[in-house]
């Protein structure tokens, strides 16, 4: 598996990651387009710009100065999705009353944050080789450990930390927060606002959807098959099979996923069982650092654009269960929209949003198209 006869027939792929299906049609490819087609990104950008509210020195929204940063910078999102303080909310009456049952709402706080990849407004990751990406991983895990509750497995293995030093005015969250996702939008197909390499970091007293569906299906997948882990047996048979393997290193895995709904899409995967940051020594800091810069750099050498996407780690949450913990296995999905070129994206519509997601061309095929990728980023061959 897979046949070779799946790159032409229709045909139906489980997601056991989340417990779902998905439709792939592979023969759709052949099809005309005549719909939208987005604009091919051009790099014309400065590497400082005095409009910027990420770049070093620059006033932001709400007037706060930013540092003369030289690495990464961290600090509170000026318009954060949520907040620390808010007003209280607790649904009243009869838990069985017909509004409580159907219009349910829960109140959510939580912290959010906005770290810059690199001074450098011209830059992307794409555009940074693995020792220069590296600071953003250490990073990520200071705000990480942080925020990490005392009362969880990973405190002991996790060592002291704090904010990055040129953030040291964020004060440590008021709360215990259940969740941490670190993101990236890159480019304006997928809401990105600022051009700024930079990504978020959202802290929620909840858990979220899509993680919780992939915590139930690591638990299940654990308690089923003697403590082992669904990502961590995955990651060995795609290393058997070879088909879908875009990158790899000592560590780290990149794959296209057997269940990927987007066209492109690619999961980083720690080979050995790691459950969050925290875990990862600096060896393999390195080495996840590496895999984001082969990732990038692939996807804008493809359609040779700066390569548009969403990214998130799915990690252990901050506060659980010992087997919520235990049952976490660290990875990185990396969600882009281009199907056919630079301008053409994939829309999830119609029958993805009604039935079930559906996708084009296979894994196998993206795979060997991002594998053959490799190599310089092309601008540097651009005068």
């Amino acid at each position: 598996m897979p046949e070779k006869i799946l790159d032409d027939i229709s045909h139906r792929r489980y997601n056991p990651l989340r417990g779902t299906w998905l439709l792939v049609s592979p023969h759709r490819t052949k099809r005309p387009w005549q719909g939208q087609q987005e604009a091919a990104s051009k790099i014309t950008l400065p590497e400082y710009d005095p409009s910027c509210y990420l770049c070093p020195g620059n006033k932001r929204a709400q007037g706060d100065l930013n540092p003369q940063y030289k690495s990464t910078f961290v600090f509170v999102n000026d318009y954060s999705a949520v907040k620390e303080e808010q007003a209280e909310y607790k649904q009243q009456g009869d838990p069985n009353d017909l509004s409580n049952l159907l219009l349910r709402a829960d109140p959510v706080t939580g912290k959010c944050y906005v770290i810059t990849f690199s001074p450098s407004h011209n830059l992307t990751l794409a555009d940074l080789t693995p020792n220069e990406i590296l600071p953003v991983i250490q990073t990520w895990t200071q705000i990480y450990t942080a925020h990490l509750s005392p009362k969880s497995p990973l405190a002991a293995v996790s060592k002291p930390s704090t904010i990055a030093p040129a953030s040291n005015s964020i004060s440590a969250p008021n709360a215990q927060y259940r969740w941490m996702q670190i993101f990236e939008n890159k480019g304006a197909a997928m809401g990105c606002s600022n051009p700024h390499p930079h990504g978020q970091i959202w802290t929620t007293t909840g858990l979220p959807e899509e993680p919780s569906q992939e915590l139930e299906q690591l638990k299940k997948y654990r308690r089923e098959h003697n403590g082992k882990s669904l990502l961590g047996d995955y990651a060995k048979l795609e290393m058997e099979k070879k088909e879908r393997i875009v990158f790899q290193n000592t560590s780290f895995l990149v794959v296209c996923p057997w269940w990927a709904i987007w066209p492109f899409e690619v999961m980083i995967i720690s080979k050995e069982h790691k459950r969050a940051l925290v875990d990862l020594d600096d060896g393999e800091k390195l080495d996840f650092a590496e895999a984001i810069a082969e990732v990038t750099r692939r996807y804008d050498n493809l359609f040779e654009t700066s390569f548009p996407y969403s990214s998130g780690i799915h990690q252990a949450p901050l506060e659980g269960t010992d087997e919520e913990i235990e049952a976490s296995h660290f990875h990185m999905h990396f969600y882009p929209p281009l199907l056919r070129s630079a301008t053409v994206r994939k829309f999830l519509v119609g029958y993805e949003l009604m039935a079930e997601p559906q996708r084009d061309i296979t894994p196998e095929q993206a795979a060997a198209r991002l594998r053959d990728c490799g190599g310089e980023l092309y601008r540097k061959h651009l005068k």
